[in-house]
């Protein structure tokens, strides 16, 4: 049975890793009656933590989609993962979603990842909610919290529940609408009973009442003038304007609860039906010239926001329809690869297993299997409209390995499964490093690029070694020389003979090769010249000081002599090669590596000790400012002092750290480091 657009809620939990989301998630699947026993996060008995990877870490990997049934409504909830390696995942789920239900630890208040995701919903207009969970924690403190979500979030931060009780003595909660306490006895379905608020809680839930009220008023003049009258605003008035209010972020209603004992969850899926909006409430989607409208009866708009590669399965593609109707068994267009697809059994997700549906209406997010063409970030349509996303600008990878197959021969296996991983999660870079030839695959941290590597073990049989990159080292030269090479050869019959002379010089920073033709008369025939061009150019690939690439020279040929019948490109090619190995030697030349940019967050406490850090590695810090509750720090640092560097800044930020870097430049490596390579070097060709 197709769900009515204006009956649809998208919900996304997400929040820092650690805040509860995937206990949460499992609890109102059960208050629902989708499952028959809460599973705990511990023992890998949960519905989202399904893979063995996420059982094995007891974290979220991928996001994970159920649907549901509450108050009539259909509910799609989508469990994110809070580890940041893993914020693809999460974003793709934001993408597709009208509201996101942020997770808060109610010992730990706001962290990092909390902040970063919010801001990110706030991008995408998303209705924001706030659940505080674990309030039976030793040191729990639903105020304090509220006070620190005010604190980052802002004043329209407000409780439209309090705690009854606290830490191990918590036992139910306030519903500061309708003013009526609710106690939870057992962790049952159906276990809250209604009654009156306790006397020691009156004040108290009077106060955060009269704070909910100045913020829902502040929706409508008629209800805030009523409401300064002293008249009573009714309990569907007051609702009606915090649905309004919560849509487009003017109010963040914060509730609580204790998760894994099923207290607070069948209050929360209340909230979620009543103020949190519906695909028809929040409105279309604009899409430059294009808008999507949430009806039945337009040209089918559906987008693809996430594809897990399955080995058997194949593709599995989510999607969410923006407008018109999904129908298994019919065709539509994918409109990247401008290619046709059968559309063949849709499926919804429903507790641990899943269902077949017959169609997907406006607002609704599904699934199909074994589409040929079609991976995450592709709409489906009945005509080829030319419409994308906007961006959401992913961290890129900063964890960098070489990668080999374990078993000779295996390497199509491992880089076909790679790429099916990389289609799973776009923060995954994998390329060919054209200076060392080595293959690499980098991730957001080390438990990204190690939960690769399980995942084409698990679920692809292929076995890969890591070890880490090899610096792309440079080389390049301080001083001009010139240069004489001749090849000449004579074995009976034709002989071989190419004669020139060079000479070069230094170019600026990131210059490049130039190459100069300066014959004159010609003492070298035009055609031979690509071909001395093309032996300096091999002479470049081998520098002079340890063996690597030559860069930002400038090469002029100014003379030469040939032969009439033995002068030949092969002749020609192999002079200028020993040419220019000669003008490399006596040029003065020197050892480059490249400097990276690195842009840091870490929290305010440890900037001293990461700055520290940073100058031990030869880093040049180039400033501060603040980010949110972070500060964020801009430093040059040489790519060697880089290699192993997550581990350590998660040590010094107790994980609440991150960086991105890029290339900038290459400058001389300094002299005690140079010899250093260069014996390294030696040693390594001698090996070979």
């Amino acid at each position: 049975m197709r769900s009515s657009p204006d009956r649809i809620r998208n919900v996304a939990l997400v929040g820092h890793r650690g805040a509860g989301k995937t206990a949460l998630f499992e609890a109102l699947l059960f208050e629902a009656g989708v499952i028959n026993r809460i599973g705990a996060v511990t023992d890998g008995g949960t519905v989202s933590d399904a893979d063995p990877d996420e059982q094995s870490r007891q974290m979220s990997i991928s996001t994970t989609l159920n649907s549901f049934q509450w108050s009539e409504r259909k509910i799609n909830l989508l469990d994110t993962p809070g580890e940041p390696s893993f914020v693809a995942d999460a974003l793709s789920a934001l993408r597709v979603c009208e509201s996101a239900v942020f997770v808060v630890n109610a010992v730990m208040g706001v962290e990092v990842g909390t902040s970063r995701l919010w801001a990110r919903a706030e991008e995408l207009d998303l209705a924001r909610m706030l659940f505080v969970n674990m309030l039976d924690r030793e040191r729990a403190d639903f105020f304090r919290t509220l006070d620190s979500l005010k604190s980052a979030f802002g004043q329209h931060v407000v409780a439209t529940e309090i705690p009854i009780g606290s830490e191990h003595e918590i036992s139910g909660v306030v519903d500061l609408v309708d003013m009526r306490a609710y106690r939870y006895e057992g962790d049952g379905r159906s276990a809250a009973r209604e009654e009156d608020i306790p006397q020691e809680l009156a004040e108290r839930a009077q106060e955060y009442r009269e704070k909910l009220m100045d913020e829902v008023c502040e929706v409508s003049d008629s209800l805030m003038e009523r409401y300064l009258e002293g008249e009573e605003i009714s309990h569907d008035e007051i609702v009606g304007a915090l649905k309004e209010g919560t849509n487009h972020g003017n109010i963040f209603p914060v509730v609580c609860g204790v998760a894994t004992r099923n207290l607070g969850t069948n209050r929360l899926l209340e909230a979620i039906v009543e103020d949190l909006p519906s695909p028809v409430k929040h409105g279309g989607l604009e899409l430059g010239e294009v808008t999507l409208d949430p009806v039945e009866d337009g040209e089918l708009f559906a987008y693809v926001f996430k594809t897990r590669a399955d080995p058997f399965a194949g593709r599995i593609n989510m999607f969410r329809v923006y407008q018109g109707v999904m129908r298994h068994d019919t065709q539509v267009l994918n409109t990247r690869a401008h290619a046709k697809e059968r559309i063949g059994q849709l499926t919804v997700f429903e507790g641990k297993g899943t269902e077949p549906a017959e169609e997907f209406g406006p607002g609704d997010i599904g699934a199909v299997a074994k589409l040929k063409e079609t991976r995450a970030g592709d709409w489906l349509a009945d005509r080829d409209e030319p419409i994308e996303m906007p961006q959401i600008k992913l961290p890129g990878p900063v964890m960098a390995f070489a990668i080999e197959p374990r078993s000779k021969g295996d390497e199509d296996k491992v880089f076909t499964a790679l790429r099916r991983l990389q289609e799973e999660d776009p923060t995954i870079d994998l390329h060919r490093d054209p200076q060392t030839g080595e293959q690499i695959v980098a991730g957001l941290s080390q438990i990204h690029v190690e939960v690769i590597v399980d995942r084409l073990k698990s679920r692809f049989g292929a076995e890969v070694n890591l070890k880490p990159p090899r610096v792309p080292y440079m080389e390049t030269i301080r001083r001009s020389a010139k240069a004489h090479g001749r090849h000449k050869k004579q074995t009976g019959g034709r002989g071989q003979f190419g004669d020139c002379h060079i000479e070069i010089d230094p170019l600026g920073l990131d210059e490049g090769f130039d190459f100069v033709n300066k014959i004159k008369g010609g003492a070298i025939p035009s055609s031979f010249i690509p071909a001395v061009r093309k032996g300096v150019q091999e002479a470049m690939e081998r520098g002079a000081v340890a063996g690597y690439p030559v860069k930002d020279v400038r090469v002029r040929l100014v003379d030469g002599s040939y032969h009439s019948v033995d002068s030949s490109e092969i002749a020609f090619k192999l002079a200028g090669t020993q040419a220019m190995k000669q003008a490399l030697e006596q040029a003065d030349p020197v050892l480059l590596e490249p400097i990276m940019l690195v842009t840091l967050t870490v929290p305010e406490d440890c900037v001293g000790e990461v700055i520290g850090d940073l100058n031990s590695r030869r880093g040049r810090p180039q400033g501060m400012e603040p980010a949110g509750a972070m500060t964020e720090i801009k430093a040059e640092v040489p790519m060697a002092e880089l290699l192993s560097y997550a581990p350590d800044l998660r040590s010094i930020t107790a994980g609440q750290g991150d960086y991105s870097m890029e290339l900038l430049r290459y400058e001389e490596v300094p002299g005690h480091l140079a010899q250093k390579l260069v014996a390294a070097a030696a040693d390594e060709h001698a090996a070979a």
